[in-house]
């Protein structure tokens, strides 16, 4: 893959990984790949980025098959279609849990999300590469404050189990329209997503509403972005305390 990403784009990129201390010499990087085009062009730019960064670092592709296959070409098969020289890489292993209908897109998420951290054990990976951008972070703020009650959202670099583990997202500062541009660049096509569930959850009713408000008021994504690091916690509520007496 010797495609020529845009400077902006690629400046954002090195920006984030910069901001976030994301790769290191020596690290071994395990890359969730769902099929998505998100999970498609994070394992490619992480693979571009090895022939270019100031430090060696290792890829483990993996892809977790969730049993929805039913028939002609599997899902894994389509993925490794589309990652090309990355595909004889590719690990597919069946997932743990199989979803159900009724089970929730967070359940199922923390499902697959401890699956990852076994198998990053395994491989000897002390790093996971997700394939977020900016836009996943601004509808995870709008889903926890609407849904859980609370301000919080996906930061770009969460470490994890005492620092042994680390989640990175090297596409945190790119908008949804960057990484589809990555993709056509790339000749990358999405493999469908086939859980029942898909187009109707929380999320899509979250990302529907910013839609609206971005067609209203067009700046308000980069506003929106920008309050994550400007939060004011002397105007914010106080935590209730339980009254002991």
């Amino acid at each position: 893959m010797k495609q020529q990403l845009p400077s902006r784009v690629n400046r954002r990129i090195g920006q984030a990984m910069h901001d976030y201390a994301m790769l290191a010499d020596g690290d071994r990087i395990l890359v969730g790949v769902s099929g998505g085009i998100d999970s498609l062009v994070v394992t490619q730019l992480l693979d571009v980025w090895q022939h270019k960064a100031p430090v060696s670092y290792g890829l483990e592709p993996v892809h977790i098959d969730m049993g929805y296959d039913s028939e002609g070409d599997s899902t894994a098969e389509l993925i490794k279609e589309e990652l090309g020289s990355l595909a004889s890489d590719l690990k597919v292993v069946r997932a743990h849990h199989t979803p159900a209908r009724e089970q929730s897109c967070f359940e199922c998420a923390r499902n697959r999300r401890r699956q990852l951290f076994d198998l990053a054990a395994e491989l000897g990976c002390n790093k996971i590469a997700l394939g977020h951008h900016k836009d996943d972070l601004i509808e995870t703020l709008f889903l926890n404050m609407v849904y859980s009650g609370n301000i919080s959202t996906m930061v770009p670099r969460q470490d994890l189990f005492h620092g042994k583990l680390a989640l990175i997202r090297p596409m945190a500062y790119l908008e949804k329209e960057e990484v589809r541009e990555i993709g056509r660049k790339f000749g990358l096509q999405p493999v469908k997503n086939l859980c029942p569930l898909a187009g109707d959850t929380k999320r899509d009713r979250v990302r529907e509403l910013l839609e609206e408000l971005y067609r209203i008021e067009p700046e308000a994504k980069a506003s929106l972005f920008s309050a994550m690091a400007n939060v004011r916690h002397d105007y914010l509520l106080k935590t209730k305390v339980k009254d002991e007496s």
